[in-house]
């Protein structure tokens, strides 16, 4: 299936492009500090199996923080329902991504929900495999899967410039070991985690994985059921309550829609029952958000009723 370029889109396209002047790229991973941040590019696979893009949609870009959208959804088939939330709340929080401080304050001492980095983390670490190699595999087994992409792989060089810098990461990983929320070797969960966040999809690929929440788990080509419903559904609410960081009630109200971003500046859009979006975006908000992509979604969700509420 291919992408087709759409006239109206690549219009809106170019007049959200100038809010990128106003952000910032993730300069604090280095190897997203290289990036040009007026770059936008947005694909939209509709259920019918049409798509339509405007930009360069097929930009490679890493997933980063929607990485975490995916891999809940395997760890829920791995675990099951019970099992990831007996360790990992639902509830959205207002303090960073990467906040150690609700860990320390919480009891239990579990992460709030899966889409901070220490319910992310927590999340990866319940992936089922022998090795760090297997659970890695299967990850991308799974991503592939939805994509439809049979070379999934990762940036190596973001890779390794995550893991070179994430001590707080670890930090996190450490303390929830104190409190028996991860277990194993935590440097083979920073490798596993850094990995997932630096795999490579470009717009059309991600939107196509957007479709396939839209579906409620139904491959959007085949009809295949690739994920089942019920975790789609989980899934989709955490997009809603936790997914664009700490301006996830702004973004509610003004777009309306399951999404989650990435500081890369990826956002995975789901209008249920009827598109799969993927935007691709690098200049960030104060709140980790790509500007001009979630402007992008604010014209398209008034344009053509996107939201769910």
């Amino acid at each position: 299936m291919t992408c087709k370029s759409n006239a109206d889109l690549q219009i809106i396209v170019d007049e959200v492009r100038s809010f990128s002047e106003k952000g910032a790229v993730a300069d604090y991973i280095p190897a997203l500090a290289k990036v040009n941040k007026t770059d936008l590019s947005v694909a939209i696979y509709e259920k019918n199996n049409l798509c339509i893009y405007a930009g360069d949609y097929m930009r490679n870009f890493t997933l980063q923080s929607i990485s975490k959208v995916l891999v809940l959804a395997l760890a829920l088939q791995d675990r099951g329902v019970d099992y990831v939330f007996d360790r990992v709340g639902m509830e959205p929080t207002g303090d960073p991504f990467n906040s150690i401080s609700k860990l320390e304050t919480s009891i239990p001492s579990k992460p709030l929900n899966p889409m901070i980095n220490a319910g992310a983390l927590a999340v990866t670490n319940m992936i089922k495999g022998e090795s760090e190699n297997e659970r890695w595999e299967r990850i991308l087994q799974f991503v592939s899967c939805l994509a439809n992409k049979p070379n999934v792989t990762y940036d190596v060089e973001v890779a390794n410039s995550e893991l070179e810098t994430a001590w707080l990461n670890r930090a996190l990983c450490y303390f929830m070991k104190q409190h028996k929320v991860v277990e194993g070797d935590i440097e083979e969960l920073m490798i596993t985690y850094t990995k997932q966040c630096a795999i490579e999809m470009n717009c059309f690929e991600l939107a196509r994985i957007g479709a396939v929440f839209a579906l409620n788990g139904l491959d959007p080509e085949t009809g295949e059921r690739l994920i089942p419903i019920h975790i789609a559904r989980i899934c989709k609410t955490f997009m809603v309550t936790c997914g664009m960081y700490n301006a996830s009630g702004e973004f509610a109200i003004k777009v309306g829609i399951p999404a989650k971003s990435g500081v890369s500046g990826g956002i995975l859009g789901v209008v249920p029952e009827k598109y799969g979006i993927g935007i691709f975006g690098p200049s960030l908000d104060e709140k980790g958000n790509s500007m001009a992509g979630i402007k992008l979604l604010e014209i398209l969700a008034e344009r053509y009723n996107f939201s769910i509420f």
